[in-house]
């Protein structure tokens, strides 16, 4: 009796070592993983490169250039059309 408790002990301290083991290893992982990628975003910004803008919304300077040129051609038109502003 006193064999079997002893075996199963063993057998589970076993598992709950190779598990912490395991656990260790992907956290490590995990962790250098994670410190490239913030290295990386750091050299991004040092070279001044960031993440490319989605082409398809354009930069606040962008807006108010196309703005003030729709606002020109308001005022375009109401002159062709003898409006007095």
């Amino acid at each position: 009796m006193a064999t079997i408790i002893a075996s199963e002990l063993g057998a589970n301290l076993l598992v709950a070592t190779v598990a912490l083991a395991a656990l260790t290893i992907i956290s490590l992982v995990a962790l250098r993983g994670w410190r490239d990628w913030i290295a990386l975003k750091r050299d991004e910004l040092a070279a001044g490169h960031s993440m490319p803008q989605d082409p398809a919304v354009p930069h606040a300077g962008s807006r108010i250039e196309i703005a003030d040129l729709k606002e020109r051609l308001r005022k375009l038109e109401a002159i062709a059309a003898g409006v007095d502003l």
